[in-house]
Formats: C-alpha cells, structure tokens, sequence
C-alpha cells in the first residue's frame, strides 16, 4: 500500500522504521510536527521521525495543523492508500481522515478502551497495571474510540519506569502496526467496535502532576515518581528550591526509623524520606540548576538538620 505515515517522538521511530524495511508497503512521505526549540541551546530541530524521514529521503511534511488547505491538497496528491499514525501531536480533521481509502490506522500505547489519552504508558504506571500493551484501531474524531485490529500485550515489571515501558512497547507495537496494515492488505482484518466497558483516560501529564505529595502511601509514591520518569520528571521541594527525583527503593533496613511523611534520614550510603505508610530510600536527585547525583552524595553536600522535610 501507499502509505504517509504520520508521527513526532522518538517511540514513533520504530514504527516508522518497519514501514520503510517492508517490502509491501511504500511509505510516499512523512508527517510530523514543525521543528522546535530542542536541548539547553535551544537550537531548532527536527523531530526523531522528520530525522529518521529525512535520512531515508523520504519527503517531509510539518504543518502547523493537519486541518491547513495547503496540507490537505497536497495529501490529496500524495494519495495513500493509508495513514498509519505513532504519537503525532495534533488532531486529525475529518477532512484528511476521508482521504485514504483505508482510513487513518493509530497504534496507541494501551489495551484500549483502557487508557484513552495522551499518557496511556504514564497512566498504566502510576495505577499499578500489572498488564499493558498497544493497541491498532481505525482512526476517526472521538479520543482514541475508533473501532480495533489488534492488540499485544506487555507486563509491567515492578522497577518500570514509564520510559522503559515506552521502549518495550515501541519495538512490540511496530510489529503490531506492520502486522496490521498486511492484514488489511490482504483484506484479512476487520476493524472490531471497542467494548463499551472498562474505558478509562490519561491526560497529558503536566509538571504540577510530577510533584511527590508525600502523605501518600510508599507504593503509590514509587508508582507515581516511576510513571513521570523521565518526562516530565518528579520533583519535590527542599528549603524552597525544586529538588528532581529519580526512582525510589524500598527501605530494607532492619531497624527502619519512624519519620514522618516527608521527613529526611541520612544515613552513611543512603537517604530516606517518610511516607504515609512507611520510609522510601531515595535514589538520584537533581538539584535545581546542577546535575543529577546519588541522593547520599547530595545529602552530604547540603548537611541536612535533624527533623528537615522535603515538602
């Protein structure tokens, strides 16, 4: 088939990758958000996909809106038969959604209807799914609730942070998406309506999200700094300044102090903070400004005071 593939990130590239590697699928152009502001010198780049495009000299195309008239005539042109879409960033108008035969195809990153949204691997963290995966559907203009073509599945493993989730889905999903579109290639696959049930959703994550309320239960403190990592990173405050956090650890000392919630421990190679249900053993952190460092280092450094709070 003739494809223009439409996606931004870098969990899209895989995807894109297979679709350039088949033998049965011509992919006639690329997709993707304008270039942006990328790094600390805030250099304009290119997204991973338009990067990828770009070296297998593919044709880009960056509208600003999938609903502009230049994009729209010129998607007529192109005429594919399909779309398959990875983790665009924008809102396909019905305009462009008519245009392929075979539709718009997204592979989403959850079991849909679990996890409509934009943070579905975030979300799956941070609720303690044991059990994810991606989903194929038809794309049309409600929140991800176009009819199926298939799913795989993936276990969320106890130390998953919601990165090392999108990495395993991204290489799983890409099978799944060329999978797909053979099938309907083939005229082998239909579309399934999603089941009424078990719709759940996953807004954007904001930075607000990411903070660490520390009178929360110790599991739901590690769900919730492992679903933000490493976008858009947790964070906590330490004598007014932002303090970033990476994964927290159990404390398996055998004499655990009683702190309360929020409530700092040093000890000589570790560092605890209270919870609600018990301490956690912080791992790195990033001090406003600095690089991130063992929290052990970063305590030393500091000279934390008995009874100081991360808050």
């Amino acid at each position: 088939m003739r494809l223009v593939f439409a996606g931004t990130p870098a969990p899209a590239v895989p995807s894109l990758r297979a679709l350039l590697d088949s033998p049965r699928h011509e992919v006639v152009a690329v997709v993707t958000r304008p270039d942006a502001p990328k790094g600390r010198g805030r250099r304009t780049a290119r997204s991973p996909v338009g990067e990828l495009a770009d070296a297998a000299g593919v044709p880009v195309l960056t509208p600003r809106r999938p609903s502009e008239p230049e994009f729209l005539a010129r998607l007529g042109e192109l005429a594919p038969d399909c779309c398959p879409v990875v983790a665009y960033g924008a809102l396909v108008p019905r305009a462009a959604l008519d245009v392929p035969r075979h539709g718009w195809v997204n592979l989403h990153f959850s079991l849909l209807p679990a996890w409509r949204g934009a943070a579905p691997v975030q979300a799956a963290v941070r609720a303690g799914d044991e059990v994810t995966g991606a989903t194929t559907f038809r794309l049309e203009e409600g929140l991800d609730t176009g009819p199926t073509y298939g799913v795989v599945t993936e276990a969320v493993r106890p130390a998953d942070t919601a990165g090392a989730l999108l990495d395993r889905l991204a290489e799983s999903g890409a099978r799944l998406l060329l999978a797909t579109l053979d099938g309907i290639a083939d005229g082998t696959l239909r579309a399934r309506p999603q089941p009424a049930d078990g719709v759940s959703h996953a807004p954007k994550v904001t930075v607000d999200d990411a903070r660490v309320d520390w009178t929360l239960p110790a599991t739901a403190v590690d769900r919730l700094v492992r679903s933000v990592t490493p976008e858009p990173g947790a964070w906590t405050t330490f004598r007014g300044e932002r303090l970033g956090l990476g994964p927290v650890g159990a404390d398996t000392g055998a004499e655990a102090p009683e702190l309360k919630p929020g409530q700092l421990d040093v000890g000589k190679r570790r560092l605890l903070v209270g919870t609600a249900t018990g301490a956690v053993r912080l791992g790195e952190v990033r001090p406003q400004g600095k690089r991130a460092m063992p929290a052990s280092d970063w305590a030393r450094g500091v000279r934390i005071e008995t009874g100081e709070l991360l808050a």
